[in-house]
């Protein structure tokens, strides 16, 4: 086995030893909670869907919140995507940085961003979508630069043959070739959000987490469960919408 196997293999062990250690898995607690946790799923039956007008409202914030934070997201992140591309910044003292600001968006969960906005604008959506479009933007324009870098090479050095700019390379070659994935991994980055902006109610930043989080307090598990058959059947159909649009733009 080669030395950088060697490496990897002891790290691997290293990690799995440290991770148990410090979360201290115990499968006896497990298996005396989970009688427990059947016993509130089988009292959870029937669904209470009452008061059905407070769940659509509810759902209805969680499809804006992700709707509107995806879109403010593509907004930050055509900007960064492009500055982090190696054809448009060809500087690694720029470059580099670029595609560090991308990695802390990404890295700052938007559950974290929404509470932060929470305290910043108070609660509700609003919050919601800001913490969502700051976390989508490092994602989003992780995407699509990476996108744009493996693009054909050929007409971004044609244009710069013929005493073209970096601005022109970005929007005459860049963008038009990669329109078609670009939305692609919009679209996947919006079914995600749907997802996220679930819980965001958690924090106070709207959504149906927030309906779920006022049930849970009140161990109202018939009403949990309604809830919970919402937040799936909501991202089920995100995920048949996204993914039928992204097979129209293959």
């Amino acid at each position: 086995m080669s030395g950088g196997r060697v490496f990897f293999w002891a790290g691997f062990v290293a990690l799995m030893a440290a991770s148990l250690w410090v979360v201290a898995p115990d499968p006896a607690r497990l298996a005396a909670g989970l009688p427990r946790l059947m016993g509130w799923l089988g009292g959870a039956w029937p669904p209470d869907f009452s008061g059905g007008a407070d769940i659509a409202r509810r759902a209805a914030e969680t499809v804006g919140i992700a709707t509107l934070g995806t879109v403010a997201a593509a907004v930050i992140g055509l900007p960064l995507a492009l500055m982090a591309t190696r054809q448009v910044t060809p500087s690694a003292a720029l470059y580099h940085p670029l595609r560090g600001i991308l990695d802390a968006l990404r890295g700052v969960d938007g559950f974290v961003f929404a509470l932060l906005f929470v305290a910043a604008v108070g609660l509700g959506p609003f919050a919601g979508m800001l913490g969502v479009a700051l976390h989508s933007a490092g994602s989003v324009a992780k995407l699509w630069s990476e996108t744009m870098e493996n693009a054909d090479p050929r007409p971004s050095e044609a244009i710069l043959a013929v005493g073209g700019t970096r601005l022109e390379v970005a929007l005459c070659a860049l963008l038009p070739q990669t329109l078609p994935q670009n939305l692609g991994g919009l679209l996947y980055v919006w079914e995600a959000n749907i997802r996220a902006s679930t819980v965001l109610g958690l924090v106070g930043a709207g959504g149906l987490g927030q309906e779920l989080k006022n049930a849970v307090d009140l161990l109202d598990f018939n009403r949990v469960l309604a809830i919970l058959i919402v937040i799936i059947a909501l991202t089920f159909a995100a995920d048949r919408i996204s993914g039928s649009l992204r097979r129209s733009l293959a």
